[in-house]
């Protein structure tokens, strides 16, 4: 989906359910060293109810929950330390002053720093990449630049299972423009009994709505069946039937491979704290093809002529911006959307995360995440079948349309207690009413005998008497 390349499903052998092959795929993964770039919980710490240093116990958790919260990079503590070291030595100097030693640029420059490294992540430019605010205000930035209804295109396409933030800003949007939900928001689900929405079906709503649509927008993966879309095919159609097109790529940052400038995309948000790993409520990131983000100048200086958008003190070039003369002249590019001065804590702990992701690349996290979660939907599926599995994975089963999550829907009655013997394994994944485990193991952080040591536990914890009752 993703390349021109087909991905080939990985075939395991039949000692694949041994302990002693999950550590052999550990023995031969070239990412393995990455692990100890991070901070694993502990058993004892994920259990106490009290503030503690980490380390508490020797035992370290299973930690499949990077969809929801990446760990803690080992580098956070030494970058956060290097901006408040630069804050408490030279003040506002460290807008300016680049600080040797420092992994940090000056303030002013910092926005930039970690555009350059989140823009190899989705595949854009580094001047089609903005670091700032987070997700749900960066999309309400971006709809209020691209949504132009007209009085007959005006339907925004969405996901019938949208995050709630995303249904949210949608909404308020066509209320903005005194529109009616009820008429002008479009959602595509699967068929009936389903989970995965397949491409041709969304096609189809396009083609159904193309004379009255305005904007389509799809996550990336979506977050409760970890379906991955096939974006380049789903964007060039779009476009070919006039729709503005964007993305959230909440689930997909860190955690696909994405190209989005070669993909012609016109613009994208994600959340940064997921396979991420900046931290609780990180700073956003967002994408601006660089077609929207020219400035033409051929009017003369003082009358630029640039995309629409709400606009702010931060997005006006830097050779102007201390002249404050009141007449904005954005940064060529995404940076022309910043609002404010971003802080410069939230910038430490994302470029603490980006260096880590600077060690690598998508197509090595990629590479490794497709066989970690091939492992891991293997070792769920060995020895059942249909009749007897209290469980279904409606994730797809193609590795080109999923990301390193599997979402097991359990039958009806078995989550809670399900959920809460992981607990006590000291293994944390995200449950999701009515009666889904999200399970996503990160390229970055887990290994092969994690994946083996959960499903032990997972199907244990299914076998138990009170379970099967």
């Amino acid at each position: 989906m993703m390349s021109n390349a087909k991905l080939s499903k990985p075939v395991f052998p039949e000692n694949a359910g041994s302990k002693e092959y999950a550590a052999s795929l550990d023995a031969a993964d070239p990412l393995a060293s990455f692990r100890e770039k991070f901070i694993i919980p502990s058993k004892a710490n994920i259990n106490s109810t009290k503030l503690a240093k980490p380390g508490l116990s020797s035992d370290q958790c299973i930690y499949f929950c990077g969809n929801s919260l990446g760990i803690q990079p080992k580098a956070t503590a030494e970058y956060l330390e290097a901006q408040l070291d630069t804050w408490s030595s030279i003040g506002v100097s460290g807008h300016f002053v680049e600080l040797e030693g420092s992994p940090l640029k000056p303030w002013q420059l910092l926005s930039e720093q970690a555009a350059a490294s989140m823009s190899k992540i989705v595949g854009a430019q580094a001047e089609e990449v903005a670091a700032m605010a987070t997700l749900t205000a960066n999309l309400h930035f971006l709809l209020a630049s691209f949504y132009k209804p007209t009085p007959t295109k005006h339907k925004i396409l969405l996901d019938w299972k949208a995050f709630p933030s995303d249904h949210y800003a949608i909404e308020s949007h066509l209320a903005w423009h005194n529109l009616d939900p009820k008429q002008s928001m479009v959602l595509i689900g699967p068929d009936e009994g389903e989970y995965e929405i397949s491409t041709e079906k969304i096609l189809s709503y396009i083609d159904e709505h193309a004379e009255s649509a305005a904007l389509l927008l799809l996550p990336g993966i979506q977050y409760y069946t970890g379906q991955l879309f096939d974006i380049p095919k789903i964007t060039a159609y779009a476009q070919s039937r006039n729709l503005t097109v964007g993305w959230d790529l909440a689930h997909a940052y860190g955690n696909a491979e994405l190209k989005l400038h070669e993909w012609n995309v016109d613009f994208a948000v994600w959340c940064t704290y997921k396979y991420g790993n900046a931290g609780p409520g990180a700073i956003g990131g967002l994408f601006v093809h660089e077609r929207h983000g020219q400035v033409d100048y051929s009017e003369g200086e003082d009358a630029p002529k640039f995309r629409h958008r709400l606009t702010g003190w931060y997005g006006g070039d830097r050779s102007v911006r201390f002249k404050m003369d009141n007449k904005f002249k954005p940064i060529p590019g995404a940076g022309g959307w910043q609002m404010s001065n971003p802080s410069a804590i939230d910038l430490a702990c994302l470029c603490a995360s980006l260096s880590v992701f600077d060690e690598t690349s998508m197509a090595e996290l990629r590479k490794k995440s497709i066989m970690l979660t091939a492992y891991l939907e293997h070792l769920l599926l060995k020895d059942t079948t249909d009749e007897t599995r209290p469980f279904r994975i409606i994730t797809p089963a193609d590795p080109e349309a999923r990301g390193a999550q599997l979402s097991l829907l359990l039958k009806p009655g078995l989550l809670q207690n399900v959920s809460q013997k992981l607990q006590e394994g000291g293994i944390v994944c995200d449950k999701r009413e009515p009666g889904v485990v999200r399970v996503a193991p990160t390229p970055l952080y887990n290994t092969f005998t994690d994946v083996w040591r959960f499903v032990s536990y997972f199907k244990a914890a299914l076998d138990e008497p009170q379970l099967k009752n």
